[in-house]
This record gives C-alpha cells, structure tokens and sequence, in this order.
C-alpha cells in the first residue's frame, strides 16, 4: 500500500510539473545573435526582461552562425528572432526563415533599410572603423589608414572578424575593397590587400574578438567604431577608435521575427522593444546610431568622434553588396584561407 501511494504521489507530481513546463517556458524569448558586450545587448535584454517578465538570455552567435541556424532549424524552430547585418538579411530572403511583421516605426524607415513586407528592419548603424589598445601598442603610433596595417611594426597585431562567417567582418573588406578602387564586381583589390596583409600575420576570430581586444590580446582590430567606444567607455578599456583615412561604409544592423517562431508573441514583444523609445536609447548607450534619431543624446554624442571625422563615407547599394557575397566568400576561402591559416581561433 505505502508502495502505491508513493507512486501516485510521484504520478501526480509529475502530472503538475508538465502542467508548469509550458507556461514557463512561454515567458522566454529567444533572440539569436544577440552577444551581451555587441551595442549594448547585456542591457537591452535584461530591461526589456525587468519590464516585461519574459526572460531573454544573450546568445553568442554572429550573423552567418545565426542564418545558417536558421536554416538548419527551419522545420522546427528555437529562435524568436535574429539580429543581423544587412547583407546577411537580405540573405535571409532567399532562405523564408523569417516572418512578416512591422512593429511602430517600420513606414518611417527608408526603403533601403527594410523589407518591404517586413521580414527584417533596420534598427541601427555603426562605422567600419579601427580600433586600437593603446597598451599593446606600447608608444607605436595609431594607424591612421588601412594602409598602415600594412606596415611591419604591427605584425602580429592586427584581427578581423571572420569575413565568411561575420557581418562586419564582410563590411570591413567591402570598405577595403572600395577605398582602393575596388567595385562589387571586382573584388581584386581586396584580395591584393589581404595577400600583403598575410606577411603581417593577421588574425581572424569568429567570436570574442571584443574581450581580446579588451585584454591586450588583440592589439588592433578591425571592426565598427561603436565596439571601440563601448570598449573605452562602458569597459573603461584603453582602446581608442580611429576611422579610416581612405573612408568608411556605415553597417546597418537589422532585427526579424523567425517564421515559425516558437514563443511568437515574446518575439514581437522584443521586437517592439527594440524598436521602443527605451530600446532606442539603450541602444545607443552602446554607441551605435539609432533609426530614431532623437535616441542618441548630446551626452552620448560628446563621446564620438567629431562629425568631421564622419565625413568621409563610401555609399553602396547594400542589396548588390549582398548579392555578391556568397561568391566573395568562395573566393576568399580559396585565395585567402588556403590551408595556412588558423581561422577558427
């Protein structure tokens, strides 16, 4: 008898434990490459989460792990949205891994930082730009230019994302390519740069390239300005951001709701966020340009680099530049990643 009671004791234990299981893993949302130290993510997160009681824990992926997860998850899926750079987005088109939806703010977005029908949206923009530790670089001077890397006394010091797998990291060599006469059907120039660059010994990290850099091991890295100043002044690292002399590209960074999306209403309910006053200014709190403007205050703004400096943009028509990249990245793996190189550290 006392066998059977404590059996039904577990049985009805059990019974309310999977009465439990679904509610409480309703009130979490899933945002995929969302790293906590990238624009200020930490933050944003745990905000919307205190407001809402949904929890939204960071994820590490970078934009090409974060697609090809959607892909590979597209039958059953565990994001409830993404963040990605604007060429992977519109990558993302091709693949129908994201939902329709247009939060408050979509209709005022320019056409060319949105899916018409609202797969993905533009939520802010950076700066290619160089970033360098001050303490590594130990009484050399900053580079001022791409060209500068070039120079032997900062072999060994110089990262750049991943360009096959990483948003900025195919943004930096587009900037590369077109600040030295490249175009998007002719990629030589890049492909000359890097050759040269090799004899430097470069790195190419596909994550975590921030607290390297933060560290003192990385010295310099190639990436956007607002990871820079969130390294000199949230971090309190001695980083300092340099824009490059032959012009830089702005990055777009954009957010969708995953088609299919298991916790769909936590997933609009992000992206609203997101796209909120709040979410704004947090945002911006982690140096980046917020589509609404008024987001980014005079005393966040005092912290960036003087508008001059921000006067020398390469414009580019962000859906060609994402129609070629699946064949730069063919091209750089074969002429760049020939076998010599550690990629993955």
């Amino acid at each position: 008898m006392n066998v059977r009671k404590a059996l039904i004791t577990v049985l009805a234990a059990l019974m309310l434990l999977n009465a439990w299981v679904p509610a409480l893993a309703a009130e979490v949302v899933i945002s995929y490459n969302s790293p906590q130290l990238w624009v200020n993510w930490g933050n944003v997160l745990a905000s919307f989460s205190a407001a809402t009681g949904i929890t939204a824990p960071n994820d590490n992926k970078n934009a090409g792990q974060t697609l090809s997860a959607l892909i590979a998850e597209k039958n059953s899926p565990v994001a409830d949205t993404a963040y990605l750079s604007i060429s992977y987005a519109y990558k993302s088109n091709a693949e129908d891994v994201m939902a329709c939806y247009k939060p408050d703010g979509f209709e005022e977005l320019p056409d060319s930082l949105k899916d018409p029908d609202g797969r993905w949206f533009t939520v802010h923009y950076g700066a290619t730009a160089i970033l360098c530790n001050t303490e590594v670089l130990d009484g050399l001077p900053l580079p001022t230019s791409y060209a500068d890397l070039l120079d032997p006394m900062y072999k060994g010091m110089v990262a750049f994302y991943d360009p096959p797998s990483s948003g900025v990291g195919y943004s930096v060599c587009t900037n590369i390519n077109l600040a030295n006469g490249g175009s998007l059907d002719n990629w030589e120039p890049c492909f000359d740069y890097f050759t040269k660059l090799m004899e430097n010994d470069p790195m190419f990290p596909k994550q975590d390239a921030t607290a390297k850099l933060m560290k003192g091991e990385i010295g310099i890295l190639v990436c956007a300005d607002f990871t820079g100043y969130t390294c000199k002044y949230n971090e309190m690292a001695p980083v300092e951001v340099v824009l490059p002399a032959e012009g830089y590209i702005r990055i777009p960074y954009t957010m969708s709701l995953v088609k299919n999306a298991p916790h769909e209403e936590n997933g609009k309910a992000l992206i609203d966020y997101c796209m909120s006053d709040e979410g704004q200014r947090l945002f911006a709190e982690g140096f980046v340009r917020p589509v609404k403007e008024d987001a980014l205050t005079d005393d966040l703004k005092e912290k960036f680099l003087p508008d001059e400096a921000y006067a020398n943009v390469i414009d580019l028509d962000y859906e060609a530049m994402a129609n070629v990249q699946d064949d730069f990245m063919d091209a750089w793996v074969t002429r760049i990643y020939d076998g010599s190189v550690d990629y993955d550290s």
